[in-house]
């Protein structure tokens, strides 16, 4: 008979998509990045089009990452700086995020709507690991989810210096901004 409920208990997990753990995902989420300083003649952003984000249901688990080459700029110039001086995307190829929904109860992944969900957890940078929090917000529409975050860092926490010969340029602190299109796993 113990084996009996073992052989079941496995094949319930083995399920496709599991019974206990729907999870949403995208591989083509765009995260925005923004370090223009109010008197800078021109505009230090750049976007990457190729972020994931990993969303579990019952856990309110959330996991997120980008890799730096990603971001395109405007400017070659710019892209280049930000690679080698600044983000060091060689040594440092990927910025992550791993949290957590901590009002979870507040977010109805079945029912057409918009929710705001509370985020906190570790964001992971130029090889610096600081807690965060911001406010998500979910919408939920005809079974498909879609999904926003700000946030603003700054450089230094995470290891990153702003010479001062650009210092009226590029912002100490960066405005960053995360956003996808979800699909359920399967």
């Amino acid at each position: 008979m113990n084996r009996t409920i073992k052989l079941a208990v496995l094949l319930l997990l083995a399920l496709p998509g599991g019974l206990f753990a729907q999870k949403w995902f995208s591989r083509d989420a765009k995260v925005y990045f923004d370090a223009t300083t109010k008197s800078s003649p021109e505009r230090i952003e750049a976007t990457n089009k190729s972020g994931t984000i990993v969303v579990e249901q019952s856990s309110g688990r959330v996991e997120a990452s980008v890799l730096i080459k990603g971001f395109l700029f405007d400017k070659s110039l710019m892209q280049e700086h930000f690679n080698e001086n600044y983000m060091e995307s060689s040594k440092f190829p990927k910025a992550s995020f791993k949290g957590k929904i901590d009002n979870l109860s507040a977010v109805n992944f079945g029912q057409d709507g918009t929710y705001n969900a509370q985020i906190s957890g570790d964001l992971t940078m130029h090889g610096v690991t600081k807690p965060v929090k911001t406010t998500a917000t979910f919408k939920v529409k005809s079974g498909k989810i879609s999904t926003t975050a700000n946030f603003n860092v700054m450089l230094s926490d995470f290891g990153i210096d702003v010479p001062s010969v650009v210092a009226d340029k590029l912002a100490k602190e960066a405005k960053i901004s995360f956003s996808g299109d979800l699909t359920k796993m399967n």
